[in-house]
């Protein structure tokens, strides 16, 4: 960096796209419990329903006096955590809890508690955030197609919420540059420029129109605190008693910067805290790569243009452009270890030139794994910068950019929504994600209205949580990321001659097709081209014709040796073949009835026996009736078992 930076002023924002671990093991105060409380919870009938009326340990208790024979205990199917402490009141109920706040947080929130509805749900749900940070500035630079943006403004209209038409858009340019020279005979001076405007989000505007503070009852409230559990197993958490579900919702400990302790009750949680989340587990029993990882250090300059000859551009980069890719290696010295690394690591610049001299460059490794150095990145971008005669005066901004890619799934059957980072939504080939998690916020929030609308005594949380996660993760859904999924491995296995070559061909496919591939989510302008097997299997054998044949031959060798390598899921995704992945719906768990009939019968029997004094468990000692046909279609009694207990019968005289 040349010493004639200015620094005065300097922010350096970091976007890292991760859920920090907390460094304390803290359990709130209030997480006491009366002896053999535990026990009266993990086996009463109704147990948090019970619970939640009443105000102490001691009154709980008593409460469930009394109420110990029954022991059909209904708390959540899934599994959940067995409370360790009767939480004396909740500070805060809600319907949806959101953790995080970033646009992935806000975004969901804000449809979740809106008003109005697609569905036409009459109202909107009491939506709690909750973030120690809410106050922050979002730090990273976010560019989406115009197009896309547009789909996502109608649909938050629908929903009643504006974006503000045009508010949240910074700049827009009329076409898209790409630099792939240096390889294939591409010359490096040549430009491949692509019909497509693209746009720079304003990051605070976005900010400040889904920041809704719920005073009129038509947006979310805020908490300013943070979540202190981590997933141990499938809806169990450490603390213990941090964090609880039953069937009538959740109970989570928050704690704010200043120590605060908030109890929370809610019906279901959605986690925004990114893609490293504490709370969602990964889906270990899937076969699947571990994430890929894209590293990039941005920088908001500003260029000394009084030496340039021509206004109209900064260095190679039209002013009137996005520059989308610069695969470019003659910055580096021929023949050099420097040269060397960038061909075999690459990188390449991403530059947004702004308002007179104001440019934001971005020196980017795609996705590999392990992640390229970020300071390796910041001097690749002034290396090229001092080679191309850009001269920086001044920094305003920093960005160190940190993005998983691909990588497993989140687990089913959890009862913690996970959202945006948190479900894997980012794009396994390139990284986007802004436009495919408002765009998700749309389907999550319509499918979690509908459930929690239904009447009380047919709301399953388990299955509104399940139904979620479908909404995000459909059958189908998954079936077009594992098509990208195979991309990004094949991405990460190329030096930059493999890269110059793949984009090249890949922008000369139909505009419809690699639009479709960037976009890679239901409802996003151009992703029919890519929803069904058929549809990918056309854009695979189409994108290899427009492949230099090097390039071509590695990526058929690639399918194949992916494909009997475990990679099953790519021949599902682009074949009839496999059927479709496992659904995230929610699945009735069996009930360990038995034969109900033969039980009663055997029950009858032995009440009317001169020789057993006792009932076995396994007949019970209490039952209910219900209704049936017999075989002559007369309704008959049927006696359900519910107890456990050996119960002695009556001594004979």
């Amino acid at each position: 960096m040349s010493s004639s930076i200015k620094t005065q002023g300097l922010t350096v924002t970091a976007l890292l796209a991760v859920a920090l671990p907390s460094s304390f093991a803290f359990v709130p105060s209030s997480i006491q419990s009366a002896p053999g409380a535990t026990s009266i919870v993990t086996s009463t009938s109704s147990a948090a329903s019970v619970l939640s009326s009443f105000r102490s340990p001691s009154a709980a208790a008593a409460a469930l006096e009394g109420h110990t024979a029954r022991r059909t205990a209904s708390i959540t199917t899934l599994f959940a955590s067995s409370a360790s402490y009767i939480p004396a009141e909740a500070d805060e109920s809600c319907d949806v809890l959101v953790l995080g706040s970033g646009p992935a947080a806000r975004a969901v929130a804000a449809l979740l508690s809106s008003p109005t509805c697609p569905d036409g749900s009459p109202h909107g749900l009491d939506v709690l955030m909750a973030d120690a940070n809410f106050d922050r500035a979002w730090p990273p630079n976010y560019g989406v197609w115009e197009d896309e943006w547009e789909a996502i403004n109608d649909l938050y209209e629908s929903f009643g919420r504006t974006l503000g038409d045009r508010k949240c858009i910074d700049r827009r340019w009329g076409v898209t540059d790409c630099y792939f020279g240096g390889s294939f005979n591409i010359p490096t001076t040549e430009r491949f420029r692509v019909d497509r405007p693209y746009c720079r989000i304003d990051k605070d505007a976005l900010r400040e129109v889904l920041t809704l503070d719920g005073k009129d009852n038509s947006g979310y409230r805020v908490i300013r605190a943070n979540h202190i559990s981590r997933a141990t197993s499938t809806n169990l958490y450490s603390p213990s008693g941090t964090l609880t579900h039953d069937t009538d919702g959740s109970t989570i400990a928050l704690q704010a910067k200043d120590g605060k302790q908030t109890t929370v009750r809610t019906r279901l949680i959605v986690d925004c805290t990114g893609h490293e989340s504490d709370l969602v587990l990964k889906d270990g029993r899937a076969s699947s790569q571990p994430p890929g990882f894209q590293i990039a250090y941005g920088a908001l300059v500003t260029v000394d243009e009084s030496s340039s000859p021509d206004k109209s551009q900064i260095g190679p980069y039209d002013k009137e452009a996005m520059t989308l890719f610069d695969y470019r290696t003659d910055h580096f010295k021929e023949g050099s270890d420097d040269e060397r690394n960038a061909e075999q690591a690459p990188t390449f610049m991403y530059a947004m030139p702004l308002k007179d001299n104001r440019i934001f460059f971005e020196e980017t490794s795609l996705v590999a794994r392990p992640a390229i150095s970020f300071q390796e990145c910041k001097d690749r971008c002034f290396t090229r910068l001092d080679h191309l005669g850009i001269k920086v005066v001044d920094i305003e901004e920093e960005e160190f950019c940190y993005i998983p890619m691909g990588g497993p799934l989140p687990a089913k059957d959890q009862r913690i929504i996970g959202f945006g980072g948190a479900a894997a939504m980012v794009h396994p080939s390139t990284g986007y994600h802004l436009c495919r998690a408002m765009m998700a916020a749309g389907a999550v929030a319509k499918t979690i209205r509908i459930e929690l609308d239904k009447e009380k005594d047919e709301v399953n949380l388990d299955v509104a949580a399940a139904a979620a996660y479908n909404a995000i993760w459909a059958p189908s859904n998954i079936r077009q990321r594992n098509f990208a999924v195979f991309g990004g491995e094949f991405l990460m296995k190329q030096n930059v001659e493999g890269l110059r070559g793949f984009f090249d061909g890949f922008f000369r496919l139909p505009m419809e097709m690699w639009a479709g591939f960037l976009a890679g989510w239901p409802g996003l302008p151009n992703n029919d081209q890519h929803e069904t097997w058929n549809a990918r299997i056309w854009f695979g054998l189409t994108f290899v014709s427009k492949l230099p044949l090097q390039v071509a031959a590695d990526m058929l060798l690639s399918i194949i040796t992916y494909s009997l390598t475990g990679g099953e899921d790519l021949i599902q995704s682009v074949t009839p073949l496999l059927g479709e992945p496992e659904s995230y719906e929610h699945v009735e768990r069996p009930k360990n009835m038995g034969d109900v009939a033969a039980k009663a019968e055997a029950r009858k029997m032995i009440q009317e026996s001169r020789v057993t004094e006792h009932l076995p468990v396994a007949f019970g000692s209490s039952s209910k009736k219900r209704s049936r046909k017999d075989d002559t279609g007369v309704m008959d009694d049927v006696v359900e078992v519910e107890s456990t207990e050996e119960v002695p019968l009556k001594s004979f005289q």
